[in-house]
């Protein structure tokens, strides 16, 4: 881990001295698709203003996304003064503002291997990519996501998948079984869920990352470093690789149109996200902080 001791002193300093109100949680924790940003992709200037508040208020807004590096700095300038984001579902935690990771929790090539072996045998028609800092690369008739193409980014490299792992990994990408989203993890889980870390977000696209690593797992590093209790923390989500994330922190939110197992998880439930759910959350916790 690369350290900011400076900055991590200074949010330190604010949960010492109370400088965030008792009535605030320390840190708030939202997933991006399908939560923070609306369907067009865009965050809305009301949801941008309410963020920058709990800024200023010194409460640490931390994006926790299953977006690709190359994805999620479309909003790194929502972030908010202490500049990290989580992506790739906690292999990467990014330094906004330093442009750099500052940790990497990346799947040891062996078990990436092993891994997809296991899937080909089991579920025909499997086909993977890999993701890394650097970007992505998939093998032969690996069916391509539309956003990569609608954003211009190609694979920086397309061979076998023995050839492109050659190195550890952020995620391995698996698509083409035919399955729906929710049948494609299950059939996934059953047979390699002791060995990795599998889910899914909104399609049948299986995201694949270290055993130990899932949002709630890097999410809490973070919390450690800032002596931030999970009891303090809010976090909003709306898909299944939010629920580790969500059962971890003391107070959960799951959209109003959640996965179903959101739903069930959450303490909570919030408007949709194209009704800026996230936001209107968190400004009645302001509201109720300054009527106070």
């Amino acid at each position: 881990m690369s350290g900011r001791s400076g900055e991590w002193d200074r949010m330190r300093r604010v949960v010492a001295t109370g400088e965030t109100s008792r009535a605030l949680p320390r840190l708030v924790a939202t997933d991006l698709d399908g939560t923070l940003v609306r369907s067009d992709g865009t965050v809305s200037a009301y949801t941008a203003d309410v963020l920058a508040q709990l800024d200023d208020r010194g409460v640490h807004v931390v994006f926790v996304t299953g977006r690709p590096l190359r994805w999620a700095r479309d909003v790194f300038s929502y972030v908010g003064s202490h500049g990290l984001a989580i992506v790739s579902n906690g292999a990467l935690v990014w330094d906004v503002a330093e442009e750099r990771p500052w940790l990497e929790r990346p799947m040891a090539p062996q078990v990436s291997l092993e891994v997809a072996r296991a899937l080909r045998e089991t579920i025909p028609g499997i086909r993977f990519a890999v993701e890394t800092v650097e970007g992505w690369s998939m093998e032969p008739d690996y069916l391509r996501h539309h956003a990569d193409d609608d954003r211009g980014f190609r694979p920086q490299r397309e061979l076998p998948l023995d050839e492109l792992v050659d190195a550890p990994v952020l995620k391995l990408l698996a698509r083409g079984s035919g399955l729906d989203a929710d049948d494609f993890m299950a059939a996934a889980v059953a047979v390699v869920g002791d060995r990795v870390n599998v889910t899914h977000s909104s399609f049948p696209l299986l995201e694949i990352s270290a055993l130990e690593v899932t949002k709630a797992s890097t999410l809490a590093l973070i919390a450690e470093k800032l002596s931030v209790d999970a009891a303090d923390v809010v976090a909003f989500g709306d898909m299944p690789n939010d629920l580790p994330m969500l059962t971890w922190a003391g107070t959960s939110y799951a959209m109003a149109d959640a996965h179903p197992t959101v739903l069930e998880c959450a303490t909570h439930v919030a408007p949709g996200h194209d009704e800026d759910g996230v936001a209107r959350v968190l400004a009645g916790v302001l509201a109720g902080v300054l009527d106070g």
